[in-house]
């Protein structure tokens, strides 16, 4: 293929080219195509970086027949791999540590999350075969060759020397058969990413659309869909002076907090249509909020800026705020707040009246309140004298708090006390799980009431391996064993689950499918009081920002397997792999569940209608968290301890069993 230069391509890489091409052309030259495709300045270091790069490859690759980019973007990592050389039926992934004398596992790990991302996200690396390499340039010695491929074609990284760079493509290329990967297709294939909120949220804070980070296979196509329908509503809310609610419902991991994330990163702190994105959600605000100030500031250090995480994270909360604090703000402000657009994430979980006044007697010492917190949030918005949007993202059957409203309390507030609203309602949102019938109905004829098919997102994107995880979910905690055995055969063969009675053989199950930095963690229900002899013990305090954040080296983060998040930790954020530790708290009787709760020294049954969907919605919340798969661990009883007697968990172990899901010893 010929060279490429346009600032076209430099979307997918900076420089591509024939190797017969690249070996006989001016090393010089090559950066300077790098550097007039760069989407940043470059400096020396980088510049003689690749120049190192380029001198190293064309003495390397002669005879060799195929391709070679440079600087091949990863846009859900937000990074570019070195060097791909497409030969043969083999993608070659290479990143080079220039300088560098020791293999360090963090850049093993980064190179082989590029071969994941290429095999998982780019449309033409599905089939083939693909070995990821590193080489530091200063290394005296590498271990051998070991070239181990997985099920999906993907090999183990390898780890070279520079004497040893070329011995180790010509292994591979012995090794690996098959047809001919055509690199001008391959170069040009559509990249369709699934990323974490995490990686969202760090993408899109760094300016990046939700077009180029979400996938876009028919299933998905509604998440665009729906960004452009919220975007449209809110030009004209500001050009007709208009005010307007509107709420989106999805099902579990659809990218309700995506479009929210996108709608409010889109919108300067400086425009007069700037947006914040509020959430009940401590864990996920303080994760999220962290995540965009440590990548932002090893972004603007990276340029040479002097700055403190402190300041850097002050611009972060601009953006993202706990809803909480922009309720105060309303209590103690008279004026309309600075926003024009607010993003309520999960507003089903707003407070309702009795807890709204509960808290303000006790915390804010205002007896008597008589307003439930969506009619604060409405009305502080409505202080606003020209116009403003509300956007409330609904999640179904996600409360699990006490005092927690549902979305009826939105619509019940915007019918009552602000009739000039205009409201428009996903269609869905008189499904039964998003519990807002009623009240949809008693709105419908309003006059400024419209429904839309376009605020619903239908298809899963949490699992990007099988988007019908959460209807395997909701048919087996809704005891439809039928539906549940019909999707889990749909999704077991790209989605794996597994049972076990052994918690050590759980652990070992997620730890031995993860690749690269793929993240595994332990999960179970606040109410899992009885999984201490085991040595999970959810009273102790886990911090979600080193739980999902932190790495392999750290004992708090959820690699080590030690500590257990519950689906307060858990909620709104998501692993790659999971191990669902199931307790005695809720149990299968055999066409229904049991719901119990601990207290002393025995478990009592949990008789409150709210409280039994809590604990019913914990589990739903865990069995959802997997973006890859997930393993359950049921323990086995103890015929000497009347608290885990083997009859509290046997019918549960069976009936996941008889679903389909495979035993592991």
């Amino acid at each position: 293929m010929a060279a490429v230069s346009s600032k076209v391509s430099s979307l997918r890489f900076w420089y591509g080219a024939s190797i017969s091409e690249f070996v006989e052309s001016n090393a010089e030259k090559i950066v300077g195509q790098l550097t007039l495709n760069s989407s940043f300045d470059i400096d020396r270091t980088q510049a003689a970086a690749w120049l190192a790069q380029i001198e190293f490859l064309q003495s390397q690759l002669n005879e060799l027949s195929g391709s070679i980019f440079f600087e091949f973007n990863i846009p859900r990592m937000g990074r570019r791999i070195d060097v791909v050389l497409v030969i043969g039926p083999v993608v070659f992934a290479i990143e080079f540590k220039v300088g560098e004398k020791a293999f360090d596992r963090s850049a093993i790990d980064q190179v082989w999350d590029y071969g994941l991302d290429l095999k998982n996200f780019h449309e033409a690396s599905h089939d083939a075969s693909i070995v990821p390499i590193l080489i530091a340039t200063e290394a005296t010695e590498c271990p051998p060759v070991d070239l181990h491929a997985d099920a999906d074609k993907l090999y183990r990284p390898i780890i070279v020397d520079p004497p040893s760079f070329r011995g180790a493509l010509d292994s591979a290329l012995r090794t690996v058969s098959g047809a001919a990967v055509n690199a001008e297709i391959w170069s040009r294939a559509s990249y369709h990413p699934t990323p974490t909120i995490v990686e969202a949220a760090r993408a899109l804070y760094a300016q990046h659309s939700v077009e180029a980070i979400a996938r876009f296979d028919a299933g998905a196509q509604n998440l665009h869909v729906t960004s452009r329908r919220i975007e449209e509503l809110v030009d004209e809310a500001q050009a007709n002076r208009r005010k307007r609610i509107c709420f989106v419902t999805g099902v579990p991991g659809a990218g309700k907090t995506l479009v929210g994330l996108n709608l409010a990163t889109r919108r300067e702190a400086d425009e007069p249509t700037h947006a914040v994105f509020l959430s009940g959600n401590g864990p996920l605000v303080a994760v999220l909020g962290e995540a965009l100030t440590r990548d932002e500031l090893a972004r603007r250090k990276g340029q040479g800026e002097k700055v403190r995480k402190g300041k850097v994270g002050e611009s972060v909360k601009a953006f993202i705020q706990n809803v909480h604090h922009f309720r105060d703000d309303a209590l103690i402000d008279t004026g309309p707040p600075i926003e024009h657009v607010v993003i309520f994430d999960e507003a089903q979980r707003a407070w309702n009246l009795k807890q709204t006044a509960n808290f303000m007697a006790r915390k804010n010492r205002r007896p008597g309140f008589a307003h439930s917190e969506p009619e604060v949030l409405i009305s502080y918005m409505d202080r606003q004298k020209d116009w403003a949007v509300i956007v409330c993202l609904v999640g179904g059957g996600q409360e699990i708090n006490t005092g927690e409203a549902g979305i009826d309390a939105w619509l019940d507030a915007v019918n009552r006390r602000f009739p000039d609203w205009e409201m428009f309602i996903s269609c869905r949102l008189t499904d039964s799980e998003y519990a807002a019938g009623r009240v949809v109905e008693i709105v419908r004829d309003r006059a400024h009431t419209q429904f839309d098919d376009s605020l619903h997102l239908a298809a899963s994107m949490r699992s990007f391996r099988a988007e019908n995880v959460s209807a395997f979910v909701k048919a087996l905690l809704d005891c439809e064993t039928q539906q549940a055995r019909q999707a889990f055969a749909e999704l077991t063969a790209r989605y794996p689950i597994a049972i076990t009675r052994d918690l050590d053989a759980a652990k070992q199950w997620v730890r031995s499918r993860a690749r690269g930095t793929e993240r595994y963690g332990l999960v179970a229900s606040s109410k899992a009081m009885r999984l201490k002899p085991h040595a999970i013990d959810i009273r102790v305090s886990v911090d979600p920002v080193h739980y999902f954040l932190n790495e392999k080296d750290d004992t708090r983060s959820s690699y080590y397997l030690e500590d257990a998040a519950t689906e307060f930790q858990v909620q709104g954020l998501e692993l790659d792999w999971v191990c669902v530790a199931w307790c005695g708290d809720f149990r299968f009787t055999g066409s229904d569940w049991s719901y119990h709760d601990f207290r002393g020294n025995r478990w009592c049954n949990i008789a409150n209608p709210d409280n039994r969907v809590y604990l019913r919605n914990a589990y739903r919340v865990l069995l959802t968290r997997a973006r890859q798969g997930m393993v359950v661990f049921v323990p086995p009883g103890d015929i000497s301890d009347p608290t885990r007697s083997s009859a509290f968990y046997d019918s549960t172990f069976n009936y996941l069993r008889d679903l389909g899901i495979s035993e592991i010893e």
